[in-house]
């Protein structure tokens, strides 16, 4: 499996190795728009796309009209609704409206290569940032939380003829353990958007043949851990069973921004984790931010269960869905 890229480190390799390449971004929504504002998705002159701006509802439209765009190297502004003569055909006819924007990358009033090069750093390093398009003119602004915080406080989206794109921080998940179980939660979670990072100082467990595509660290996890910060898009879970790997891991989470912390094991084994930690010195607030035992309770029995319950917990945390 390759490993996830996001669309602008996408975009920007496919247009160094010598494609034409447009990014198609919602400014606005209304309604029931099944993506929203900030979307994207990449076409490329090959063909291929990545990415989706309606779930699939006006995908083919879009990429009609990319393609002529990076012919004439022209900007576009797309809109597509209910009320449009043609909703029916783009597939849209479920209520909402969107409103997109197509941009050729290095071609006519198309985004410069440089500005998309500082996204894509940006977006490495784990920084938010943001760009501000002038829909007149087609000039754009690169804007950051420290420069412009009230627009990041905002959100993006159209005001007028200005669109604002904020481009956040990917999310992540950081797995202690390469168990079997490790072997099932890492493929969904990149497949729901996650960057995933696997910590295990075993080579035999942390070996490419188990997690080929994927970041793994064959590191104990305290050594591991002070080397990344664990940021409120980032989400962690272990999964060893092993307190020599799972307790300093967690220790480490809970003082940081993660927004969601997990560990595996029964309800007794985490009864026992929690009187151990709190006479090691950790609060019961702190305590409180590890969920055990880890997901949501479906009945999961296999590997490929309890990764789906895990996923699932850490999905309704991060949409505000989870208790606490």
């Amino acid at each position: 499996m390759a490993v996830l890229e996001h669309i602008t480190a996408l975009a920007l390799r496919r247009h160094q190795q010598g494609q034409r390449v447009a990014l198609a971004t919602v400014m606005t929504t209304w309604g029931s728009a099944p993506r929203p504002v900030g979307a994207q998705m990449l076409i490329c002159e090959d063909g291929s796309f990545h990415g989706s701006v309606s779930g699939g509802c006006v995908e083919g439209a879009v990429i009609l009209e990319a393609t002529e765009a990076l012919e004439t190297g022209q900007c576009r502004r797309l809109r597509y609704g209910v009320a449009d003569a043609d909703a029916f055909a783009v597939g849209l006819a479920c209520g909402g409206e969107i409103e997109l924007v197509v941009e050729p990358v290095g071609l006519g009033q198309g985004m410069d290569p440089t500005l998309l090069e500082r996204l894509a750093e940006a977006q490495a390093a784990r920084q938010p940032v943001g760009v501000q398009l002038d829909l007149v003119n087609w000039q754009r602004d690169l804007i950051s939380p420290q420069t412009d915080p009230s627009v990041f406080e905002a959100g993006g989206g159209r005001r007028g003829d200005i669109f604002t794109h904020i481009q956040s921080v990917p999310l992540r998940l950081v797995i202690v353990g390469a168990v079997h179980i490790a072997q099932y939660l890492a493929p969904m979670a990149q497949l729901a958007g996650y960057l995933v990072t696997i910590i295990d100082p075993r080579d035999s467990f942390a070996s490419p043949a188990r997690f080929d595509g994927y970041e793994v660290i064959v590191d104990w996890p305290e050594e591991a851990l002070t080397r990344m910060s664990l940021d409120r898009r980032t989400a962690l879970v272990t999964l060893t069973h092993d307190p020599k790997m799972d307790t300093p891991a967690l220790q480490y989470a809970v003082a940081s921004d993660a927004f969601y912390i997990g560990a595996l094991g029964s309800t007794r084994t985490h009864a026992k984790r929690r009187q151990s930690m709190l006479d090691q010195g950790m609060s019961p607030e702190q305590f409180a931010r590890i969920q055990g035992p880890v997901g949501l309770d479906i009945g999961s029995r296999s590997p490929a269960e309890i990764a789906l319950s895990i996923l699932a917990a850490i999905t309704a945390k991060l949409r505000g869905k989870a208790d606490g």
